[in-house]
């Protein structure tokens, strides 16, 4: 059974990113316009309680997570951070094709980069 999830690693700390909010949108037929799908926060470990999407609600398509990335930063223990942050909410635009695959998209995350990867 296909399924959609994440996690983000604050790779400045060494450490899961526990309390940073991520939103999943999905592209509509038309692609112009976004559709609101969830949004969660992470826990302790960095994940989410439970996948974005499986079962009936993995459907094929563009989806793009929306990471709330300086809210977390701000709240971190980096201390202060220069004002506007360098990176505030971080978009990873991505395809699903194949409904019954396991898709897992993380974030690495620091004040001044990032990274992502298609993981397992």
């Amino acid at each position: 059974m296909g399924r959609l999830t994440t996690h983000v690693l604050d790779t400045a700390l060494g450490k899961p990113a526990a309390g940073l909010t991520i939103e999943l949108r999905r592209l509509e037929g038309d692609g112009k316009h976004w559709k609101a799908v969830s949004s969660l926060v992470t826990n302790d470990d960095g994940r989410v309680d439970a996948p974005f999407l499986e079962g009936d609600t993995m459907t094929a398509g563009t989806y793009e997570f929306r990471f709330h990335a300086g809210d977390y930063l701000k709240a971190s223990a980096l201390g202060t951070l220069p004002e506007p942050l360098f990176l505030d909410v971080i978009p990873i635009r991505f395809g699903i094709g194949d409904v019954d695959a396991h898709y897992h998209v993380p974030l690495l995350l620091s004040p001044f980069g990032y990274s992502t990867y298609r993981g397992s």
